[in-house]
């Protein structure tokens, strides 16, 4: 089994939509770590999961924007942008992998933390 680990810094602002009161529905940004695990047990023909690259294109599609304009409809919480990431990277594993074989890499676990304390980990359900 391979795996690759992409660790990303990028600034994006949001405001989250919410049934009760909080600072958060106001307009604010962070400097967000984004860390995304991507696994196979087997390389490409060019003897990668996936291209680095491939991964920081997908999450700078975040980087100094109105993530809630990206993301949208999604409420633009860690969560929901962490899964938003596992998506995009899964479609961009279908696009880019060519390993010949019946096998895709799969996205397994994606973490955004959008301040120091304050993180969310999405992770694939292998059930």
């Amino acid at each position: 089994m391979f795996t690759v680990i992409k660790r990303m810094e990028i600034a994006g602002s949001h405001c989250l939509k919410l049934p009760y009161e909080s600072k958060c529905k106001n307009m604010h940004g962070h400097n967000w770590i984004i860390e995304v695990e991507i696994s196979g047990p087997r390389l490409n023909s060019e003897g990668m999961l996936i291209d680095f690259t491939h991964i920081k294109e997908v999450v700078n599609q975040l980087d100094h924007t109105d993530i809630n304009q990206v993301v949208k409809p999604l409420n633009p919480t860690a969560e929901n942008i962490a899964k938003w990431i596992a998506d995009k990277l899964d479609e961009t594993i279908i696009d880019n992998w060519r390993g010949g074989m019946n096998f895709e890499p799969q996205v397994t676990e994606v973490t955004v933390q959008e301040s120091e304390g304050n993180t969310a980990i999405w992770t694939l359900d292998t059930q």
